[in-house]
Parts: C-alpha cells; sequence; structure tokens
C-alpha cells in the first residue's frame, strides 16, 4: 500500500496537473471501488474548477469550486497516470508528462477518467479496486467518516513527544503496532515505521507504554518524532519507495528502496554506528517486521 512519501509524491504530481483547472469531462466505469461512489459523482466532477490538490494522511484532497472536495485513497494498487500534450511554460518542478498513447485510458483496471480544460487526460487506475474516491462539502471535511478518525499528521506541529506520551500511556501493545494506529499517527506505514524503530534504536517488540513512564516526555519520544520526520522527508525527497505497484503520476518509480536500513534487508548487516548485528524478520499481526535485534532494544 502507497504510505505518505508515495501519496505526497502523488500529490505533487497532481498538483501542478490539476490546479487552476477545469474539469470538462468525467467518465466513470464502474459502479464503487472499496465503496460505491457518490450519487451523481461524474455530474458533480463536471465542469468544476479545481482550487488546489492537498494531503491528509494517505488521502488525497482536491478542492474544487463547488465548495465540495474530491477524497482520494489508493488502496493496495491505486494510481493515476497523468497524459498531456501541453509541456510548454508548466512549472512541474520533477515531474515531465507523456503525450497521450493511443490506448491511453482503456486498459481493463482504468476506472475513472478526467479530461481538464487544457487536454490534460488523469487516468485511475486500480487493478485490486482497494481504492476509494468520495465527494465531501469541503467546510465538513474535518467530519467526514475516513477522516475523523484520524490522529495527528506526522510532519505537522501536533505531533511531538508529550503528544505521544499521551497516546502510548498504559499501552501494553507492541510499539510498532502502536505506530501504525492510524488514529494515533495519521499516514505512518509498514516501511517507514521500520527504518524509524531501526534508527531510533527502538525495538518493535517493545511494548509503548514503557516509553510513557514519569512526569515528563522520554527523551527516547523526542528521538522518535525526530526520526519520523526526518525518514518520512528524505523518503519524499526520493519520490517514494518502489514496491510492486507504486509509481508516480509520471510513470517513474520511487528511489527511497535503495536507501532502507532495515526494511527487506534480512540476514544482512545492521547499518547502525557501533552494531555488528544482522538485521531479522519477524511477523506482527501479519505484517514483516524488519530490525536489529542487538541494537534495538
Amino acid at each position: 500500500m502507497p504510505e505518505l512519501p508515495e501519496v505526497e509524491t502523488v500529490r505533487r504530481g497532481l498538483d501542478a496537473a490539476m490546479v487552476g483547472r477545469v474539469i470538462s469531462a468525467a467518465e466513470v466505469r464502474r459502479a464503487g471501488l472499496r465503496f460505491d461512489f457518490p450519487d451523481r459523482f461524474a455530474q458533480r466532477l463536471i465542469g468544476r474548477r479545481i482550487r488546489h490538490v492537498s494531503r491528509r494522511a494517505k488521502y488525497l484532497l482536491a478542492g474544487l469550486d463547488s465548495d465540495e472536495t474530491l477524497i482520494v485513497h489508493l488502496g493496495m494498487t491505486g494510481r493515476f497516470s497523468v497524459f498531456s500534450n501541453d509541456r510548454q511554460d508548466r512549472n512541474l518542478g520533477e515531474f515531465y508528462y507523456e503525450p497521450p498513447a493511443s490506448r491511453a485510458a482503456d486498459g481493463p483496471h482504468d476506472h475513472v477518467v478526467l479530461r481538464l480544460d487544457d487536454g490534460t487526460l488523469l487516468v485511475y487506475t486500480d487493478p485490486r479496486r482497494f481504492g476509494v474516491m468520495d465527494l465531501c462539502p469541503t467546510g465538513a471535511l474535518t467530519q467526514h467518516r475516513l477522516l475523523k478518525v484520524l490522529g495527528a499528521e506526522p510532519l505537522g506541529n501536533e505531533l511531538n513527544a508529550a503528544y505521544l506520551k499521551t497516546h502510548f500511556a498504559n499501552r501494553r501493545s507492541p510499539l510498532k503496532a502502536v505506530l501504525l494506529d492510524q488514529g494515533i499517527v495519521a499516514g505512518l506505514g509498514n516501511i517507514y515505521v521500520c527504518e524509524v524503530l531501526n534508527r531510533t534504536r527502538l525495538s518493535p517488540r517493545r511494548q509503548a507504554g514503557t516509553l510513557a513512564r514519569g512526569r515528563r516526555p522520554d527523551s527516547r519520544l523526542e528521538r522518535l518524532v525526530a526520526e519520523i520526520r526526518a525518514v518520512l522527508v528524505e523518503a519524499i525527497e526520493a519520490g517514494g519507495s518502489t514496491l510492486r505497484d507504486y509509481a508516480a503520476p509520471h510513470g517513474t518509480q520511487g528511489g527511497f528502496q535503495q536507501r532502507f536500513r532495515a526494511y527487506d534487508r534480512e540476514g544482512k548487516p545492521c547499518l547502525n554506528k557501533d552494531c555488528k548485528g544482522i538485521v531479522r524478520r519477524i511477523v506482527q499481526s501479519g505484517r514483516s517486521t524488519f530490525y536489529c535485534p542487538r541494537c534495538q532494544r
């Protein structure tokens, strides 16, 4: 599943293509994905100008001039492709667009196709159909059923040592499981939690509550917050991690997987300074966890 850095990379690509443009046509090829599409989905998109493209945790949010927001979750295998003939005078940063191919948007898993007023084609593809698309009044966005349950944004000011201390207190669950709880820290996923815990030298098996004892926040919580931010920023700068189906809207792959220090490195030496341990793989709640049992305590 794409995690926060991959979703942020997608957001940046869509932002360059969509903001300020009008949706001139919308084609919806099935009743829904994980959930049914909202009533009159295509009709409510057509003719709307896109004001902004933002992100909340792993959700993409496209604000429309109808005072509705398009909410998108990529699920396990969802992705956007951008096809455009216009390569002139566009501040795309590191993103570039491919011209429309003869079979663009003709694939069996291309479920939603949006055409913008400059001719750009946005194609949402999702083989496993675990993604989500919904429309919500912008003023009620924080109360949407999918968003109101989310915890602190990991790159926002709300996440700090005191916040983690409050949410870790008396928790006997493994530290990794608590960090993956979207109601506590929204947007963290399996890959980046493994990386963060390795860098902070904290065991994924440690009970979260052991870091929340005493009156003041444990210094290890300060380090944990710092590494969460550092890892996510580094991964975003690398364009995310490419595993299986992920690709940015322009079709290129992320590069953070080349910098993994723990994830998918079973049997390899731990890269932490002065550690001679070997990375081990265990299974927690059905997910692979990679960590060094020698230095992660």
